[in-house]
């Protein structure tokens, strides 16, 4: 996996409100260092593993990482020209029985020659290691107190175009190195999870009519959820799982519906005679933000559940297309260029419902279906840019972001 690390402008946290711009004062990350201690693996193989864990490094945020590729025994001395760095981490992949892989991984606090911190992780299934390089990294945060990185172990699901009227439901985790398809044949398309401990996802399956279903990725169960015509899509689900904002055009235009599990029972949101689409919970679940072309161009608006009246949250641009919420925060797409001829700018923003503040997170190319982290410090996105497409990943709380190449995959939409 190639890793680009790029500078966001516009990102920084000042008192409670994640909207406002700040300038960053001096870095004083701690440094670490790598060594490969690994056991398993021809060299390509083990660089492979060596930059998953750079790039773990990285995403934190919380690190000044030395890239350069050491190798060491497990148990050797420190090396004395490492002592400059703060943290040197040493890490090992070996086999184990009945073809299990683990890692071993321990840490240092230079320039002490004891180790502070040292775990051991396994896992049945090779092809799922870059998740113990996920959970060694995040465990050796949290040993230092860091703000935490537990979105790291997180699965990504999206629908990945596989042809002519054909799209695949697939789970990834964040770097896109392990990948399983869970759901194929047929168009399949806006896959949403459907719980906080991501056990199933919700997922639209276009034929005659659109049908929402849902499907638990352990048992494989799948069972019909909703029917309608026109259009059906599953937007966003309550954080009890009891509750989903649909897109449902049964009469042509698309409206906003909130769907109860328990009784089945649909409830109409929006009234508008043209295209609503997208909801998300705002505000403790008592509002909505969404998608409208009222103005006659797509725009940001937001509505308490149960009102019919409407509030316009984006002042700026002619096509603020996509969003996503969490709390009080939304982030938006927003088209920044006109160009008959040429590739349009689209860049993400960051807004509260809160201020009036705005703030800027992409600044290049094309930035499209922007997802927030459970935890609401990190926003998942899809960026095109020089012909290049990837996963983006913005730190909200820092001044970074990260790409992940998606090398020709074509993505229909993306969540985690």
């Amino acid at each position: 996996m190639r890793f680009l690390l790029i500078l966001l402008m516009g990102l920084g946290l000042f008192a409670s409100d994640a909207t406002l711009e700040i300038v960053k004062s001096a870095d004083n990350r701690p440094t670490v260092a790598i060594q490969d201690a690994s056991l398993f693996g021809d060299e390509g193989v083990k660089r492979k593993f060596f930059r998953l864990v750079v790039g773990d490094l990285k995403v934190t945020a919380h690190f000044k990482v030395d890239d350069t590729y050491r190798r060491s025994g497990y148990d050797a001395f420190v090396d004395p020209m490492l002592k400059s760095n703060r943290y040197l981490l040493r890490y090992r992949f070996r086999e184990g029985e009945q073809q299990r892989l683990y890692l071993d991984l321990k840490a240092y606090e230079m320039p002490g020659a004891t180790p502070i911190f040292e775990r051991s992780y396994r896992v049945a299934n090779r092809a799922r290691y870059p998740f113990l390089i996920h959970q060694a990294i995040i465990d050796f945060n949290d040993y230092l107190g860091m703000p935490s990185v537990s979105w790291m172990k997180r699965y990504v699901v999206f629908s990945e175009y596989a042809g002519a009227k054909r799209a695949d439901i697939v789970i990834a985790d964040f770097t896109l190195t392990y990948r399983k398809r869970l759901v194929s044949g047929g168009l399949n398309i806006f896959p949403k999870w459907a719980d906080g401990e991501q056990k199933g996802i919700y997922y639209t399956k276009v034929g005659t009519r659109p049908t929402l279903y849902y499907y638990n990725i352990y048992s494989g169960e799948r069972r019909k959820v909703a029917v309608s015509d026109g259009m059906l899509v599953c937007s966003d689900v309550s954080r009890d799982g009891r509750r989903l904002l649909l897109t449902m055009a049964p009469d042509g235009q698309p409206d906003i519906y909130q769907y109860h599990i328990d009784t089945g029972m649909k409830e109409r949101l929006t009234f508008y005679s043209g295209i609503d689409v997208s909801a998300q919970y705002i505000d403790g679940e008592r509002r909505i933000v969404f998608v409208s072309d009222r103005l006659g161009y797509p725009n940001i608006f937001a509505a308490r559940i149960g009102s019919r009246a409407v509030e316009q949250m984006v002042f700026h641009g002619r096509n603020n297309n996509a969003c996503t919420a969490h709390g009080h925060y939304i982030v938006y797409c927003s088209r920044e260029t006109d160009n008959a001829f040429a590739a349009n700018t689209f860049n993400l923003y960051l807004i509260s419902t809160q201020t009036d503040y705005i703030r800027r997170l992409t600044a290049s190319g094309v930035n499209q279906f922007p997802k927030f982290s459970r935890d609401g410090e990190t926003v998942l996105y899809l960026k095109h840019f020089a012909g290049e497409t990837a996963l983006g990943i913005i730190r909200l709380d820092y001044n970074e972001g990260y790409l992940f190449p998606l090398k020709g995959r074509q993505i229909q939409s993306i969540d985690w």
